[in-house]
């Protein structure tokens, strides 16, 4: 890889001079210009981002903070931060926080550290001080913020929507998997399906978790089947948990959606390619994550921003988990 001696080399300059003419600071000659600028691009040359943002005590570089990089609804969040953040000229550093307030809080220092200009975060912690005593800008994604701008999928909606079509489907004895307690999104699911749940004649039980990491929904979904086994419906608070469900109705032998009925949220890639494909409320995370970077870059630039909050809609998809109706 080539380094900033190199160019200077290659150019016949001073590496001062190379580094005038990187950071359009001072006076340099037209021609040396050119010779610098031809020496960069025949040997590939990459400026430090990192270095550069300390020299010029500014960066083009922007923290993104997920809870779970495992769970597949996240990467899709991040490539639509990445894809909006690399088109408008900044670049991301990742963050995987594994739902652990401490790691989270050192990302974060980290990020200080190298100088970032804004941040990005699907934190499991959104109202923590750590945020509050940043000099930065702060857009939350997927989640909801009191002090900081955010950007989120309705949820109250999604929940009416995942009980609706259960009902519609003809399920009577329905199970509600209620997710973190902590989480706003999780909680405006919930409530979203009770609004519809509890207006109808159906039997209902909650089941409450306190994360979405599959090794957990397995337990949860055993724990469900033992509680509740004449259930005929299950809303899951992801399509991780909808996942363990699924595994654990099929173990049981129950025919699917005939005996049983699941609804997950998010929909993931990996949910129309399960058996049966898993029936979800759709998110649109890569939506989510452009309008995200959007925001966020806005607020570096200075530029007026006229919704503090952006509430994206979601969606019913119909696969095999549920029954079909006219």
């Amino acid at each position: 890889m080539a380094t900033i001696r190199d160019v200077a080399k290659a150019a016949g300059v001073s590496v001062a001079t190379v580094s005038r003419v990187l950071n359009d600071t001072g006076y340099v000659h037209q021609d040396t210009r050119k010779r610098v600028a031809k020496a960069i691009k025949e040997l590939n040359y990459s400026p430090n981002e990192v270095a550069r943002s300390l020299y010029k005590r500014e960066s083009r570089l922007i923290g993104l903070l997920l809870p779970d990089i495992t769970n597949p609804f996240f990467p899709e969040l991040a490539r639509g931060v990445e894809d909006e953040v690399h088109q408008q000229g900044f670049r991301v550093i990742l963050g995987n926080s594994d739902e652990n307030e401490q790691k989270e809080l050192d990302y974060i220092h980290t990020f200080s550290k190298n100088n970032i200009v804004g941040i990005i975060s699907a934190t499991n912690n959104p109202i923590q001080k750590n945020y509050g005593d940043l000099h930065i800008p702060v857009v939350f994604l997927d989640r909801v913020s009191d002090k900081h701008l955010s950007v989120y999928a309705d949820g109250v909606q999604g929940g009416c929507l995942a009980a609706t079509e259960m009902i519609a489907r003809g399920s009577r004895k329905i199970a509600i998997i209620q997710g973190p307690p902590s989480l706003r999104p999780a909680q405006d699911r919930f409530q979203g399906a009770m609004q519809v749940l509890q207006s109808e004649n159906v039997d209902v039980q909650v089941v409450q978790t306190n994360s979405f990491a599959f090794a957990d929904a397995q337990k949860w979904a055993n724990e469900l089947f033992h509680l509740y086994p004449e259930t005929d419906g299950v809303i899951a608070s992801n399509d991780i948990v909808a996942t363990a469900v699924l595994h654990e109705a099929l173990r049981r032998g129950k025919k699917i959606p005939d005996d049983l009925q699941i609804i997950g949220f998010d929909d993931i890639p990996q949910s129309k390619l399960l058996f049966p494909p898993l029936s979800t409320i759709r998110q649109p995370a890569y939506d989510m994550g452009k309008e995200a970077a959007n925001l966020l870059i806005k607020l570096i630039k200075k530029e007026q921003v006229d919704e503090r909050n952006i509430q994206l809609p979601v969606t019913f998809i119909e696969r095999e988990t549920t029954r079909k109706v006219d």
